[in-house]
Formats: structure tokens, C-alpha cells, sequence
């Protein structure tokens, strides 16, 4: 969160499996939409949330086999942790409130008497979440039955069934409305509260999310049956809730139209040529635009055109350099010389290229320092670059920008067998 001075444009706050993600789209298309619109447009003044029931080392695992953004916040395990930025710092005064009224052994203890519980695997018991596996027409007789045991005990807990099949129990102060709600005010504090909230789901465990209080809400097409008789019961005729007509990330987009949130065309849905040559004065733009060019120049999806390159070579100061992550400094037009030679080399690989936290800071007049991570995957190899530029805007056409550097380092563990075939 520090890295917005003030107060964010737009916090989206999104579950992750089947909203955010769709385990159905092997080449992830939606979600990459989705990456290139907040990019382009949102990362530099809005604020990404990823609000999952993923335990902290599965939600892990999740990262590495999805083309995910890094998110400024994280909650996890149903909305019982917290942390912040890429390093995912754990906001320890959540987890002093969550203990309250909460002891984890009496959980354990009075959960061993009902043998319709299955227990989740290990990584899912967390300290302020433990876990089970329940069939659909068992669930409300556990669950009331065991809310009061659990009540006789002295305990305040919330239980939450959702998907048809998995029970979590919690510290009543838990869930993922309740720690937005508490992220919010933490804010709101800083004098740092978001103008808009979009929150978005699909199960029963993102229903609370709903709830805050002037937030907007997305349920996506594919929403489970429980998000829906929810809906049904508390909020329908709520102007600020929409269930949308497209899966998952698709959904997310539809809704940034729907509730005039900013822009919602991803570059990636930019097919007219005209269109994709017109030049906005936005370095994370100019950043996703070159990129998606590159993947879909050497996937063979753009017209093998003299053309293109003379437009792409106008992107590039005539003296700018560039740095491959090998530590080899060249002319950057020879790297161009280089790309125009790989024209549909990857038309028959699973190819795809994305960006990640994209930021910018003007360091002089006309003149932009850019960062990011740059994503690219090949078949089976994952591989990503630290990457530092340097833009300015035209003389001649100050509306405009050209780059003036391009300095690349391989993320740690990333680097290949053989680092030549990258070409930038």
C-alpha cells in the first residue's frame, strides 16, 4: 500500500479460484485480459487485492501455475491472514484481534466428535482456520449442532460452508468482509480510504465480501448455487451488486463497464490496426502495448508486414541500448533487427507474455523511469526479467513516447539453460 501516496483510484478485491482464475481455460486468456487492462491503466494509482481460501503455501503453488498478478495485499485462509506486497509482510494487530474468544484446541477437540467431518490437509490448518471436507446434505445439521457445542464451550466462532463441500471454522471477527472491513478503516485512518471498491466472487465464503458498505460487487457468470440463493435473500434489486454474464476474470472486466469504474478494454481485446497504433501519453500503456505486439508477433497472430517493424523501430530512440539479462549491451535496433527475423517461431508452442507491476515516476520534465517484471512462458519454461527502462516523449510529437533504454536482469531462479534465446 505504500506505494501510493494518497488515496487509491479503485481497490478491486478478488477470490481467486474460478473468480480470478478459471481452472477450465488452459491457456488462461481471460485472466491475461485482465493482466494487460490493470497494467496498462490501473496498476499506478489503484490498489489489487486477492481475497482466497488458499492457505498461504498452496496459494503459492497457485502463482507458479498461473500467469497471476503480484497483488498489493493479500488475505488468505479465508480471510484470517493478512499481508502486504510482494513480500507478503503479515499484519500482525489482525491477527491480536482474531484471538479473542478463540481457542484452537477446543475447536479440534469438539470438531473429533462428528465423524461426517473430513479433515483438509495440513497446510489448510492454520492458526485461525481449521478445516474440513462435508457432504452437501450433512452440512446445515453439523453446522448447527456444532455451533452450539462450540458456543457451550465459550468459544465465538463462524462457520462458513461453501463450493458443497468445504466447512471452515473461524474466530467470529474473521471472514473476508470482515477483513476488508477492517483494511478499509486501517485506510481510512492513514487518510488513504479508496474512492471505489469493486469486490468480486463466486462461492459462499465471498458472500461477506458483499456486504461492506458502499463497496461495488461482481458475481461472476459461473457462481456457485450458495453466492447465488444468497444474493437472492439479501441483495437483489441492489443497483451496486451485478451477476455477470462472463466466467470468471471475463466477469471482473464486464464489471469495471457496468459500474463505469475506468477503462475496460483490455489491450489484448485490440485486434483493428488502426486502433492498436493510436499512442497514449501512458507508460504502463506503452510498456503492455510493445509487449503484447512481441507475443503476438512471434506467435504469427499479427500480418508478417515491413510495415510493423518500421512502426515498432519508431518506438525506439535511433541511439537508444538495450541490456540482455546476460549482461550483453547492444544497440537496441539490432535487437529489433533480431525480433523481425522471429516471426511465428512460437505459432506452434504455448506462448504467452504478460507484465507485472508496472510503475513509473517522471524524473524530469518529459521523461519517465519504468519498471516491471516481464513475464514469458514457453512450452514448459517459465522464465521472468527484472526490467528498468527509460522514456521520453517526442520532440516532435510530445504526445507521444519513445524509449531511450531497456536494462533487463534475471529474477532469481529464473535463469535458463540457455539465456541467448531471449530475445528482449
Amino acid at each position: 500500500m505504500d506505494r501510493l501516496n494518497g488515496s487509491a483510484r479503485l481497490m478491486i478485491v478478488s477470490d481467486l479460484d474460478f473468480t480470478m482464475v478459471d481452472h477450465h481455460d488452459p491457456e488462461n486468456f481471460a485472466l491475461l485480459r485482465f493482466n494487460a487492462l490493470w497494467e496498462a491503466y490501473y496498476r499506478h494509482n489503484s490498489l489489487l487485492v486477492f481475497s482466497t481460501g488458499r492457505s498461504p503455501t498452496i496459494y503459492g503453488e497457485l502463482r507458479k501455475q498461473r500467469p497471476l498478478l503480484t497483488p498489493d495485499i493479500t488475505i488468505m485462509s479465508v480471510g484470517t491472514e493478512i499481508t502486504y506486497g510482494e513480500a507478503m509482510i503479515p499484519d500482525d494487530s489482525w491477527k491480536q484481534y482474531l484471538d479473542h474468544k478463540w481457542d484452537r484446541g477446543i475447536v479440534t477437540e469438539e470438531t473429533a466428535k462428528f465423524p461426517e467431518l473430513t479433515l483438509q490437509s495440513e497446510t489448510e490448518q492454520r492458526p485461525h482456520k481449521v478445516s474440513f471436507y462435508v457432504e452437501k446434505t450433512k452440512a446445515s445439521e453439523v453446522m448447527q449442532a456444532l455451533s452450539k457445542n462450540l458456543e457451550k464451550r465459550g468459544l465465538d466462532v463462524k462457520i462458513i460452508y461453501s463450493n458443497g463441500v468445504a466447512l471452515d471454522i473461524l474466530p467470529q471477527g474473521a471472514g473476508k468482509g470482515q477483513a476488508l472491513a477492517y483494511l478499509l478503516e486501517k485506510l481510512k485512518a492513514e487518510g488513504r480510504g479508496p474512492v471505489k471498491v469493486l469486490v468480486c466472487g463466486d462461492s459462499g465464503n465471498d458472500a461477506e465480501l458483499f456486504t461492506v458498505p458502499e463497496v461495488y460487487g461482481v458475481m461472476v457468470s459461473n457462481a456457485h448455487e450458495e453466492l447465488l440463493e444468497w444474493y437472492a435473500e439479501n441483495a437483489r434489486g441492489n443497483p451496486q451488486i451485478m451477476h455477470a454474464t462472463g466466467r470468471c476474470a471475463a466477469g471482473i472486466i464486464q464489471a469495471f463497464g457496468n459500474f463505469s469504474l475506468g477503462p475496460h478494454v483490455s489491450p489484448r481485446d485490440v485486434r483493428d490496426s488502426e486502433e492498436r497504433n493510436q499512442r497514449i501519453l501512458n507508460p504502463g500503456h506503452e510498456v503492455v502495448n510493445f509487449y503484447l505486439f512481441y507475443e503476438r508477433w512471434r506467435r504469427g497472430e499479427v500480418e508478417n508486414s515491413e510495415l510493423y517493424m518500421q512502426n515498432l523501430r519508431t518506438l525506439f530512440n535511433s541511439s537508444a541500448n538495450y541490456v540482455h539479462p546476460s549482461g550483453i549491451d547492444q544497440p537496441i535496433h539490432q535487437v529489433i533487427d533480431t525480433l523481425a527475423k522471429l516471426y511465428g517461431d512460437k505459432r506452434e508452442t504455448d506462448f504467452w507474455v504478460w507484465v507485472d507491476c508496472v510503475s513509473f515516476a517522471e524524473i524530469s520534465r518529459d521523461s519517465w523511469l519504468v519498471r516491471f517484471n516481464k513475464w514469458e512462458i514457453s512450452g514448459n519454461e517459465l522464465l521472468c526479467c527484472l526490467t528498468k527502462g527509460l522514456m521520453n516523449s517526442k520532440v516532435d510529437a510530445p504526445h507521444e513516447l519513445t524509449w531511450m533504454y531497456l536494462h533487463q536482469t534475471w529474477l532469481d531462479g529464473s535463469v535458463p539453460d540457455n539465456d541467448k534465446t531471449w530475445c528482449i
